[in-house]
């Protein structure tokens, strides 16, 4: 009886590894019903080999197996929180970084669990799977005449269904995972040819500073990526109405205040997560939709968004309260100043992966440059983070001259449910994600009506929409965009551009990719 159930087991291991589809959404009864054509060829093999051989084949393949296997997992992983498979070329990153979110999200010793767990997952896989393609193989030897008339009969099975186009599922082929990962991978080794022929063209590369930006001069220019604001906060039917109402509101004040805004799509590289890719997207002008193409990026002198207000003679800043190391790339973006997370000056809690509430990290901005008398025009980069996965705990908005250095924010911290319990239910995480976003809308709102003045040009977007979790399956990639500006020159020099009057863009409102934002930007406020 043990030797049996071991044997199905062992079975139902290796018909995971061959039909099992690599997203969660997929997994139904009929992603089963296939003939994995690599199996039956691998039973034949091991029917016309003497045992030694047969030995030879089955360990190699247990290991290919074992290895398809772990490829199938993470890339349920990639999709559920990225929309699309793990490439075996660029994202290796992606690992480092997800140990990073786990980190900051449950702290160390859950970052070092998950990890053991991982570990084991992968190495278990490899062994059991190794261990089940030898036992297999011994029942077939055992069973050879039997064996033989399944595998004829299956094999002409295959044959007969290719020529005639029959499937049993339709269409539903035969594994072709590994197959695609060699697609995969030649076109991410080529990948690499391609954005360095991008990278050479830059219609802005050499314009002098005194022809750029020359309609904002003496303006204050803030850019600020409100993390995970994407088009599904704006339209999806669960989310919009309080999004969309805070949006609403919020123009409300900003007019009452003397603003006027304008808003509209991009379409960002990436999806879930990533930030980085975003980032370097919009401000070089080139699309950065993986690893590879932003680490090249690092390593060239492409002008970026930042550069060009350096070289007209603005002083650039970056307020980075999500950068917790060492972080080379502020040279290459182009800032006189890079406020990182522990030069804040914050001493209040941690808000799950935010280090500190958005409205702290644009009190420093405030503070630090905006309201330095006499300050030079200045452009800042801020990434506000509080509306990054996994949306619990969520601060509040308070008044701004009782900040001080944030331990105003201790009981916030402990007040709402920890990630734990708002992650068990699809819901509330939905609805987590959404007050997340409203909470940095309206932080923006109220520093633009306490803090902003006639030189101040505000924009803000979104860097990705939020895991599938949030949008479901199959959204877009695109974010809002918008320009806020008490100047109406301002946006009279975008008024080409057929944006959306307000903070929220409308369904019909054009979308362009981010890559096309910095030099539509330049062209529209250049000479």
């Amino acid at each position: 009886m043990a030797a049996w159930l071991t044997s199905v087991l062992a079975l139902l291991l290796v018909v995971f590894a061959l039909l099992a589809p690599n997203q969660l959404t997929l997994f139904t009864p009929g992603a089963f019903l296939r003939l994995p054509l690599e199996a039956l060829l691998v039973v034949a093999l091991v029917l016309l080999l003497p045992t030694w051989g047969r030995r030879v084949v089955a360990v190699p393949f247990g290991v290919a197996l074992g290895l398809l296997a772990i490829v199938k997992v993470v890339d349920m992983g990639f999709f559920a929180v990225l929309a699309r498979p793990f490439n075996p070329v660029f994202d290796w990153i992606s690992f480092e970084a997800g140990t990073d979110f786990v980190e900051e999200s449950y702290g160390r010793t859950g970052a070092v669990v998950a990890v053991v767990a991982a570990a084991l997952l992968a190495v278990g896989l490899l062994v059991l799977m190794t261990l089940s393609v030898l036992r297999l193989t011994r029942l077939v030897a055992q069973n050879r005449r039997a064996a033989t008339h399944v595998v004829a009969a299956l094999g002409a099975t295959c044959v007969v269904g290719t020529v005639l186009g029959v499937q049993i599922i339709p269409d539903v082929p035969v594994s072709t995972l590994t197959y695609d990962r060699a697609l995969q991978v030649r076109a991410a080794l080529r990948d690499q040819e391609v954005f360095a022929a991008e990278a050479r063209v830059d219609a802005f590369g050499d314009i002098p500073g005194d022809q750029l930006l020359t309609a904002l001069r003496g303006k204050d220019v803030v850019l600020a990526f409100v993390e995970s604001y994407g088009r599904s906060a704006i339209e999806d039917p669960a989310l919009a109405p309080a999004v969309g109402g805070t949006l609403d509101a919020g123009y409300t004040r900003l007019r009452t205040a003397g603003y006027a805004a304008r808003s509209g799509w991009l379409t960002s590289p990436t999806y879930g997560g990533g930030s980085w890719l975003a980032h370097g997207t919009l401000l070089s002008g080139l699309w950065i939709n993986n690893q590879q193409r932003y680490t090249h990026l690092m390593a060239s002198d492409r002008m970026t968004l930042n550069r060009a207000f350096q070289r007209a003679d603005w002083r650039t800043v970056g307020v980075m309260p999500g950068i917790t190391q060492t972080w080379p790339e502020g040279t290459f973006f182009g800032y006189d100043k890079v406020h990182v997370s522990k030069e804040l000056g914050y001493r209040g809690p941690q808000f799950s992966w935010a280090q500190m509430p958005d409205q702290y990290t644009l009190s420093v901005f405030e503070q630090r440059e905006h309201a330095t008398p006499d300050h030079p025009p200045v452009m800042a980069t801020i990434p506000l983070v509080s509306s990054h996965a996994p949306w619990s705990p969520i601060p509040e908005l308070i008044g701004w001259d009782q900040l001080g250095d944030g331990s105003i924010f201790g009981p916030m911290a402990v007040a709402e449910n920890s990630p734990d319990d708002v992650w068990r239910d699809t819901d509330k995480v939905r609805a987590q994600y959404g007050r997340a976003v409203e909470y940095s809308l309206n932080t923006i709102v109220s520093y633009l009506e306490r803090y902003g003045d006639d030189k101040m040009v505000f924009v803000f977007l979104g860097d990705h929409q939020p895991s599938p979790l949030v949008t479901g399956e199959n959204a877009s990639h695109d974010v809002p965009i918008t320009i806020v500006a008490k100047d109406p020159a301002v946006l009279d020099r975008i008024s080409g551009w057929n944006w959306q009057e307000g903070l929220k863009p409308g369904p019909d409102t054009p979308v362009w990719r981010m890559s096309d934002f910095r030099d539509r930007f330049l062209t529209a406020f250049g000479s």
